[in-house]
């Protein structure tokens, strides 16, 4: 069967256009009911989260009906960041966990995320059955099966007490001013409320959600306002979540830009030096820098690629059994502690290495020289296989071919928008935007020859 609903994140779009409307969230939900309500009882349980988006309040609604419509007892825990949701789809013993956010995307877009009762985001064989059942459409349950809907007050407050149980035992962040940009997202409460019972002098940011201001202009896609504070206030330490806080970026005393790679760099080294990276095994994507490949080699270290996507990045790691992994976007996962990308519990352990260390967040966040690296995006019609055209394959032939034994090339379809991602890394920068530039306007070309037939 052919995905159409099921991206590398679940479901996600433009809320009230296909895929993501009321009466879809009903239909994925009854289906995801059926499918994890497979003996027919009453026990079963789901846990719903979201973030602060508008149509988060019609999608969690129509997930519930759809869901207890099959027999599933729903709870609902409110505005949770993700990492929430897979921590407590476990501790509270549920078959499922939902998260509805679009992560960093703007407000006018949601999505929906699963996680199985292990706390992990559901497989790509598990959404192809959820999938199946969305097409065929399933049996409700008898009258007297529907399921219960309840509201959990303090789901918050046990996800809040857990990331403070990853802090090193005994130490503070006394001393340390610590800007926090929660992006107006699902974090908003959470990640001052955490530093604060910490230790830190905190000044807070996108904490004023009001349905349409997430990822606005702030947040993990737009730290310049935050760098712009952390200089103002002479703070030690940023940390910009994104709209769900499965991501961060965290930014310096200087007001410089530190992206996942070079924090996966500094918790590598560490957790090597304190015999804690399982197996000297670090897991990222295609997309992390050349850099941090080499970072590594020269300690001893391996880098284990991965396609795009955290759902990926987690997959390998539980196979291989290592426990440090993530993406150069900011999506850090620890698994020792959670079972997805978490940005406060990752931004924790550099302030934990500050605090340890003693040093400022300048040194440990610039652990490697980053080769050049340049990305282009190109948008492109519904339907359209720009790839596919001769020209941008010649192009891109091309483009490998000047860069052999020079640099690297990635070129792919976004897995959450329609958009075709060009990446190339060259210590050469005029050859890279060269190369880089030669692809984009053939894809573009191909784009717009379509859109003409």
């Amino acid at each position: 069967m052919t995905r159409q609903l099921f991206g590398t994140d679940g479901v996600r779009g433009t809320a009230n256009t296909w895929p993501m409307t009321a009466e879809m969230a009903l239909r994925i939900g009854a289906a995801a009911g059926r499918y994890f309500r497979n003996d027919g009882s009453n026990g079963h349980r789901v846990v719903i989260g979201k973030d602060t988006r508008l149509s988060g309040y019609m999608f969690e609604n129509a997930l519930t009906a759809g869901l207890t419509s099959t027999g599933m007892n729903v709870l609902l825990l409110g505005p949770v960041p993700t990492p929430a949701v897979g921590l407590l789809t476990t501790s509270m013993r549920a078959d499922v966990g939902i998260m509805i956010s679009a992560s960093h995307n703007p407000h006018q877009d949601n999505g929906i995320k699963f996680f199985g009762p292990d706390g992990f985001k559901l497989s790509d064989e598990a959404e192809t059955e959820i999938e199946a059942l969305v097409e065929q459409g399933v049996e409700p349950a008898k009258a007297g099966n529907i399921g219960r809907a309840k509201r959990i007050d303090d789901g918050r407050f046990r996800y809040m007490e857990r990331l403070k149980g990853t802090f090193p035992h005994g130490r503070r962040l006394d001393g340390l001013k610590v800007v926090i940009d929660c992006a107006n997202g699902a974090a908003y409460k959470v990640a001052p409320e955490v530093l604060w019972e910490l230790g830190a002098k905190v000044v807070p940011m996108g904490t004023n959600p009001n349905g349409t201001n997430i990822n606005a202009g702030c947040g993990s896609t737009h730290p310049q306002a935050a760098a712009e504070m952390v200089v103002t206030h002479g703070a030690d330490l940023g940390i910009c979540l994104d709209g769900d806080a499965d991501r961060v970026i965290l930014i310096d005393e200087n007001g410089d830009v530190a992206d996942g790679d070079q924090l996966m760099a500094l918790m590598a080294a560490r957790w090597a030096e304190q015999g804690r990276l399982r197996d000297g095994t670090l897991v990222a994507t295609v997309m992390s820098n050349l850099g941090l490949e080499r970072f590594l080699g020269g300690r001893g270290l391996r880098l284990e690629r991965t396609a795009v996507g955290d759902r990926y990045v987690v997959e390998a790691m539980r196979q291989g059994g290592w426990n440090l992994g993530g993406e150069q976007s900011g999506h850090i996962v620890l698994t020792d502690f959670a079972t997805t990308g978490d940005g406060l519990l990752a931004a924790l352990q550099v302030l934990a290495a500050m605090t340890e260390s003693g040093q400022p967040a300048s040194r440990l966040l610039r652990q490697f020289d980053t080769v050049p690296q340049l990305l282009k995006n190109v948008r492109y019609a519904a339907g359209q296989r720009p790839l596919e055209a001769p020209s941008v394959e010649r192009a891109i032939a091309g483009a490998q071919a000047r860069l052999n034994g020079h640099g690297r090339l990635l070129i792919r379809k976004s897995g959450t928008e329609p958009l075709i991602r060009v990446m190339a890394e060259c210590e050469d920068e005029s050859l890279l935007a060269e190369v880089v530039g030669d692809i984009v306007a053939a894809v573009e070309g191909a784009a717009m020859i379509r859109a003409a037939e």
